[in-house]
């Protein structure tokens, strides 16, 4: 950590420059005396990430950014406030603490919070903009988590981490391919908290993931605007053995999906035995993750287009589904398509025989901001094009 770069003149600078080009900054020399351009560029580079993504952090002066990929893989402040709520007790440790965006949540809701960051400078990093941000309830350790734990008697109320896909691992992703290695520790957690929350990135397979693990009672699928971001698997000591699963968006509107599993085993879906009208329901990719697709028909009372179609309709329209909704204008099979002379819509394909860019190419389909059309597969009229106006985004 370079405090030079906390200078008043420094911080002014990086502000004044956030719209330019930071390649171009850092072939140029660097205006400050023991600060090379590179750090300028990172800086600036790290806090144009955060503009969305941490608006807390980027509205605060004098906040420090560690290099881009450490913002880029970190939490958002809309999904570290929510894994918040599911930690319990009065004291947490993070093993895995990073930039320090989920201790500084963990720390609005505990009375003591733990952060353990095996880089040093990563750790300083974060202890500076902890005290700016007015977090004085976080104890900063420079240390391996694992290691702590083992060497230390201590014992936590929560234990959160987020473990690492180690960068030899195979294509197929499985925790005990990541650093920390959970399974390995699995017991050494459980001996100091009944409650350990670990966060694993979307392309974790759930059934996977139950299979290496145990004490599971929650896993909480989280997405930001149709697109899951973390896995958040709730591991308690006196687990029941009864999972719940939890889809939940965070978007203006915070929506869930709750059901045990195995109930989706033996949910059954009421397939459509007409031509779609009304309302076309896409679920949010949180549910679509979950595969609970016979599950999402009963509890919203929607009817699926096709066995292998995850898309459902109705006649209503039913603002609480976690997903877009579009409103059915008519439909066209491949023939009628043709001899359109002028389509606009973005193109959506689901269970299609064909790719959206081929189809785009093919019909000279210009692009829309409110018109779709959904090249799809129905029970009842085989594949079929939905021409549909959005009514709900998320």
């Amino acid at each position: 950590m370079n405090k030079l770069i906390l200078d008043k003149a420094v911080q002014e600078y990086i502000s004044s420059h956030l719209n330019d080009d930071v390649h171009k900054i850092v072939m140029a020399k660097s205006p400050f005396e023991g600060i090379d351009a590179r750090e300028l560029a990172g800086q600036i580079a790290a806090k144009n990430k955060a503009a969305k993504k941490l608006p807390l952090w980027y509205a605060t002066e004098g906040i420090y950014y560690p290099p881009l990929l450490s913002v880029e893989q970190c939490s958002s402040e809309r999904t570290a406030a929510y894994k918040a709520t599911l930690a319990e007790g009065e004291s947490l440790i993070d093993l895995t603490g990073g930039f320090g965006v989920d201790s500084l949540y963990f720390a609005q809701r505990f009375k003591t919070v733990t952060h353990c960051e095996l880089s040093t400078g990563l750790s300083e990093i974060a202890a500076h903009n902890a005290s700016l941000l007015g977090a004085r309830n976080i104890q900063f350790l420079a240390t391996d988590g694992l290691a702590f734990l083992k060497n230390s008697k201590q014992t936590f109320d929560t234990i959160y981490l987020d473990p690492a896909r180690r960068s030899n691992a195979g294509k197929v992703f499985m925790l005990k391919d990541c650093s920390p290695n959970v399974v390995e520790h699995l017991d050494l957690l459980l001996s100091r908290s009944q409650r350990v929350i670990i966060k694993t990135a979307p392309l974790l397979d759930l059934t996977a993931g139950l299979k290496e693990l145990k004490n599971v009672s929650e896993i909480h699928i989280v997405s930001v605007r149709n697109e899951v971001k973390e896995l958040l698997w709730v591991i308690d000591g006196a687990a029941s053995g009864l999972v719940k699963i939890v889809c939940r968006t965070i978007n203006e509107a915070f929506k869930s999906l709750s059901f045990y599993k195995g109930d989706e085993e033996i949910s059954h879906a009421q397939l459509l035995n007409e031509t779609p009208s009304g309302f076309l329901y896409e679920p949010d990719a949180a549910l679509l993750k979950s595969g609970a697709f016979n599950l999402i028909a009963q509890v919203y009372g929607l009817k699926k287009l096709d066995k292998q179609t995850q898309l459902y309709t109705a006649e209503v329209l039913n603002e609480r589904f976690p997903g877009r909704i579009f409103k059915i204008n008519r439909i066209l099979t491949s023939a009628e398509l043709k001899k359109e002379k002028t389509l606009t819509g973005n193109v959506i394909v689901r269970n299609y025989r064909d790719k959206a860019e081929n189809l785009v190419k093919k019909y000279k389909i210009k692009a829309d901001n409110k018109q779709f059309l959904i090249f799809t597969q129905s029970k009842t009229d085989g594949y079929i094009v939905i021409d549909a106006a959005i009514e709900q985004h998320y």
